[in-house]
């Protein structure tokens, strides 16, 4: 074989030049079988979805390898059940975050 040099490019997971990307899910228990990506995007896009998550209070999941996977997913689609366990996981974080807001919210007794 040649000498062939093979140039190395670091994946988005791991490149902290990547464009950053955001994937936002919508999950309504009485209509879904399963979460729902209902928004997506890298770049500009992504600091939106981030900026509106900020703005409306809604707890944001940090996981690169995750968003990678639900990026490759349609909009308007359930995720399949290969990531039910990884959406788990973000659901239970969700919660805890929910749960967390509720204390720090000042308690109003008559």
């Amino acid at each position: 074989m040649a000498g062939r040099r093979r140039s190395w490019a670091p994946e988005p997971e791991t490149d902290p030049n990547a464009d950053p990307q955001a994937v936002a899910l919508k999950y309504d228990m009485e209509q879904d079988a399963a979460p729902r990506v209902v928004a997506k995007g890298r770049g500009h896009v992504a600091e939106n979805i981030m900026a509106v998550a900020q703005k409306n209070t809604i707890p944001v999941y940090q996981n690169k390898t995750l968003v990678n996977m639900l990026m490759a997913l349609e909009l308007d689609r359930e995720i399949p059940p290969e990531l039910y366990r990884a959406i788990a996981e973000v659901m239970a974080y969700v919660y805890r975050m929910d749960k967390k807001a509720e204390k720090k919210k000042p308690q109003i007794r008559l």
